[in-house]
């Protein structure tokens, strides 16, 4: 049996070719090499704080810039609304000769006026009247303020005028 006792033939030596040939791997059990130990490594308390300090930083640049969208998409989507509402009213009134009375309404685009003037070449140009993107009808006048008809949503106030999110959207502005 193979002894050894040389203080080169230790688990902390990794250096396997000075090591002895062993004919079975139960003579030495202790005296398999392990690798060495790293230093345990990780993040400074300063480190960690300056990396917060940067997210912060740009959380305050970031946010507002988000907070915003939701009412650009809402105005957005109202311009499109607004746009396939005035191609449907031109189409009625290629059909019709005229746009629908405001009395009428948008209601004629999607079902035969009852009340005035009613042509026989009457077609549905709409499938369904959509909604402003704030839950309200659109709103029609003919004669229009701005223009000959006019086709608004009255923002997210739901009331004439305002600013920002509340302004008006209407097909004067397309």
């Amino acid at each position: 049996m193979l002894k050894v006792t040389d203080r080169q033939y230790t688990r902390h030596n990794t250096d396997l070719s000075t090591w002895p040939i062993l004919e079975f791997a139960t003579v030495l059990p202790h005296a398999v090499p392990y690798p060495p130990r790293r230093p345990v490594q990780g993040f400074t308390l300063i480190e960690i704080m300056v990396v917060v300090v940067i997210m912060g930083i740009l959380a305050a640049l970031v946010v507002p810039r988000l907070l915003d969208r939701p009412d650009q998409a809402r105005a957005v989507a109202a311009r499109q609304d607004i746009s396939t509402i005035m191609q449907a009213l031109k189409l009625y009134r290629l059909d019709n000769g005229r746009y629908p009375t405001s009395e009428q309404g948008l209601q004629a685009l999607v079902a035969r006026p009852s009340a005035g003037p009613v042509s026989s070449n009457w077609r549905q140009t709409l499938e369904r009247l959509p909604q402003d993107p704030w839950g309200q009808p659109y709103q029609y006048l003919n004669p229009g303020v701005h223009g000959e008809i006019d086709v608004f949503s009255l923002g997210a106030d739901g009331a004439p005028g305002g600013e920002g999110a509340d302004a008006d959207i209407g097909s004067w502005n397309l």
